[in-house]
């Protein structure tokens, strides 16, 4: 059976416009607004709190572009904190070259970090987020080097970086 040109970019389109509307979010609509947290703002707040970007991130479970985190050559000794509520989220000794272009860590302070299923893009993966105030960090997957295997891929608009002072 030979496959039209009619065919092929209609079965294209098709499929476009199915990825479109299952990747839609509705704007003003945070992702974490379905969960109880300690740290709680207005949508309107979190607005006025964070940056365009670091606001799609972490409210709305958007993605940075790998390899523009200036946090992903940070390697001094200290702590990668929430943007949204300042939770200390992660040492620096668990951060790691992962290549991925995103900052990456084997390990999490411990109640820092939440998790849940994300199903979105076909696949499905464990999304993490601050337990504190929900804001979403990143996914989990399990390629990550020992103690643990696992690597936090964190989205590094979604974080801020505290030096270990003397």
């Amino acid at each position: 059976m030979q496959i039209s040109r009619r065919h092929f970019l209609l079965a294209g389109s098709a499929l476009a416009g199915i990825s479109a509307v299952s990747l839609w979010r509705p704007a003003g609509e945070a992702s974490a607004a379905t969960e109880s947290f300690p740290f709680t703002l207005s949508d309107a707040e979190w607005k006025a709190r964070l940056s365009a970007q670091s606001y799609d991130v972490l409210r709305h479970e958007g993605t940075e572009r790998a390899f523009t985190s200036p946090l992903l050559d940070e390697h001094r000794p200290g702590t990668f904190d929430c943007a949204g509520c300042g939770q200390k989220l992660f040492d620096a000794a668990t951060k790691f070259e992962s290549g991925t272009g995103w900052p990456s860590f084997y390990d999490f302070i411990p109640g820092a970090i939440g998790s849940k299923t994300d199903t979105s893009l076909f696949m499905t993966r464990t999304e993490v987020h601050c337990s504190n105030c929900g804001g979403h960090q990143g996914h989990v997957f399990e390629d990550g080097p020992p103690p643990t295997g696992l690597r936090y891929c964190i989205n590094g608009v979604s974080l801020t970086f505290t030096p270990k002072t003397a």
